[in-house]
């Protein structure tokens, strides 16, 4: 699987964005899905690469919605109760403004899958702000040990600069799975924005200790090419710049 995910990002985004590195790309995910129907990961990619249609000259934005939607249909008509298929299905919708859509989805889902943790988080924090303390208590009674579920609260208490509190919940999180980057980066986040120089060194030496190797964000920019051989230190600095740029 490994092989048709780096020959599709390859042809969609280091190659020039025509309907040739369109075409090419489209094949790798399509033979990729043939010989893995189980893979995730290459489900997401090639639903995101269809909602980009647009950005090859081919098709409308609408249309390449339309067919990244019936693309995560498909992947979870064949995989059964995966919350990163909903989670993606839900997404693809916000960006493309349908949040009457996304929320209907998140209720399915978490028909489907109460227990996740993964939906759980997503639901706090895409939540209005007056139904994000209820959906928080419900999660942690379902999730208690989940990390992201943690995260998901003490960002919550962070927004609110309840920083003490904040910290201890993120702190509980990387205790929890110390293997979570995206754990790590939020910590860290926190503590550029609310920490000193020796919170934020403090943490750091401790995520280097950790070598973390899991976490959806933290995943996907320490597996970019540009950031291919880069230490832990420095792919905690770009995740949770990434994670600041996003809070902007």
């Amino acid at each position: 699987a490994k092989i048709y995910m780096m020959g599709g990002q390859i042809c969609s985004e280091d190659l020039p964005k025509n309907k040739d590195s369109l075409d090419k790309a489209r094949k790798f995910y399509q033979r990729g899905l043939q010989k893995c129907p189980n893979n995730v990961v290459l489900w997401c990619l090639a639903s995101q690469l269809e909602e980009h249609v647009a950005d090859y000259s081919v098709g409308s934005a609408s249309a390449g919605v339309t067919k990244a939607r019936s693309l995560l249909e498909l992947a979870r008509l064949k995989n059964q109760k995966n919350p990163e298929l909903w989670v993606e299905a839900i997404r693809l919708e916000r960006r493309a403004g349908n949040d009457k859509l996304a929320i209907s989805l998140m209720a399915r889902a978490l028909q489907e899958i109460p227990s996740s943790g993964l939906l759980l988080a997503e639901n706090i924090t895409t939540s209005p702000r007056v139904e994000q303390k209820s959906k928080s208590a419900a999660a942690i009674k379902k999730c208690p040990d989940d990390p992201r579920v943690i995260t998901a609260v003490a960002s919550l208490f962070a927004a609110e600069r309840k920083n003490d509190k904040a910290r201890k919940w993120f702190e509980r999180a990387v205790v929890l799975d110390p293997d979570m980057g995206d754990s790590w980066a939020k910590l860290y986040a926190f503590e550029l924005d609310a920490g000193t120089k020796e919170t934020q060194d403090k943490v750091k030496e401790r995520c280097i200790s950790a070598e973390p190797t899991h976490g959806e964000l933290w995943c996907k920019i320490v597996k970019a090419m540009s950031n291919r051989g880069k230490t832990v230190a420095e792919n905690l600095d770009a995740v949770a710049q990434s994670l600041r740029d996003r809070m902007r």
